[in-house]
């Protein structure tokens, strides 16, 4: 196991019942909030109102239209709003997309040394110095955002996605109250569940680290997310199995996981590049890119298929080989099995020149070693994206 320095300041607020009381946990001295949320969902299933009538006592100022896979022009009007409002914290009451947008908000409200896009395209969200503290009500459970300090923000002008981060980035508090999931569409709570199983994947199937206590939680989350997956799908009403489903999520992701091993995320960088390019949901391009990078990556990553097989899906028959390969196979059968689709032509026809639309991207930044051991060079990426079509 690796050295390691887990810091995570986030107070979670967990329950039903928890929305009513979110006043509770805005810092003293706080006088203006703006609250950002999405589409106006929150308007529909009552959280606006209850979260509204919650801060009576302060001045709040709305702020809607938040972009899945939120973009870095609607921030920017969102940053014009905040500066003429004065506003002191900012409160994020969405899923995963609005949390990262004001993930980057808080930080782009005081930025005056250039364009705020700095940030994000010259790595500069460790270096920031001062931001606008934020807090969040999670509404749909998938990202894990609630609970850490990073963030991807889209710039529709370049049709970039790019991920920051940085200690000024985590939320004071998250509220997870699982009454929310009940209102949800069946595409977003599947999403979720896709989500964060990928998240789980990306920290743990890699190589053996000697780290057996952060596997068994890893597989922990994935066994129950297979377990409750098509609970939460099939009965998005019941608490038990949202509290549970949110749990999950936030667990996936929230840094616990990843201390002392190695991680991945070429998956995620590769898939957000299809959401970048053809605006496939985000998880989609996870169940989409996956399983092509493992089979791509398949002898690096065989010891920790065939462990992942066994305890997760129970594969114990065959050759290593074999199991390592079935476990791929389930897996993506576990994806089919909640109605995603793993092929870029399920979701486009405009993707005869993807892969090299992609390595080329990758070049021009200099990402040219992915991966848990830097060698997903940019062929392997043509070669899994080419599998993917």
């Amino acid at each position: 196991m690796k050295n390691f320095e887990l810091w995570n300041p986030t107070r979670l607020v967990f329950g039903e019942n928890q929305l009513e009381n979110v006043a509770k946990h805005i810092p003293a001295g706080t006088k203006n909030i703006l609250m950002v949320f999405g589409g106006g969902s929150i308007k529909k299933n009552g959280v606006y109102d209850t979260v509204k009538g919650a801060l009576k006592e302060y001045n709040v100022i709305d702020f809607s239209g938040i972009e899945p896979n939120p973009r870095y022009e609607t921030i920017m009007k969102a940053r014009e709003v905040a500066l003429a409002e004065n506003i002191d914290f900012i409160l994020a009451v969405g899923g995963g997309s609005v949390i990262d947008a004001c993930k980057f908000l808080c930080v782009a409200i005081p930025f005056t040394e250039s364009d705020p896009w700095d940030i994000i395209k010259k790595g500069l969200g460790k270096k920031v110095t001062e931001a606008v503290p934020f807090g969040t009500v999670l509404t749909l459970p998938a990202t894990g955002s609630e609970m850490n300090s990073g963030s991807v923000v889209t710039r529709e002008g370049t049709k970039e996605k790019l991920a920051f981060g940085g200690p000024l980035c985590f939320p004071k508090f998250s509220v997870l109250d699982p009454r929310v999931v009940a209102s949800l569409p069946q595409r977003q709570i599947v999403n979720g569940v896709t989500d964060a199983f990928t998240h789980v994947l990306e920290q743990y199937l890699t190589y053996p680290a000697q780290a057996p206590l952060q596997d068994r939680f890893a597989e922990g989350i994935l066994q129950t997310l297979v377990e409750i997956g098509p609970q939460v799908i099939a009965n998005p009403g019941d608490s038990t199995v949202t509290g549970n489903f949110m749990w999950c999520c936030t667990m996936a992701l929230n840094g616990l996981i990843q201390q002392g091993v190695p991680t991945d995320w070429a998956t995620h960088m590769i898939g957000h590049e299809l959401t970048a390019l053809f605006e496939i949901d985000h998880a989609r391009t996870l169940a989409i890119i996956g399983p092509n990078l493992y089979r791509v990556m398949f002898n690096n990553k065989k010891d920790k298929l065939v462990q992942y097989g066994e305890r997760v899906w129970g594969i114990t028959e065959g050759s290593e080989e074999e199991k390592a390969q079935a476990t791929i196979e389930r897996t993506v059968e576990f994806f089919h099995s909640m109605g995603i689709k793993t092929k870029i032509s399920d979701y486009t026809d405009n993707h005869s020149d993807v892969a090299k639309t992609i390595t080329s991207r990758f070049e021009e930044r200099k990402w040219l070693g992915l991966g848990e051991r830097g060698d997903i060079t940019l062929e392997k990426v043509q070669e899994i994206v080419e599998m993917s079509i």
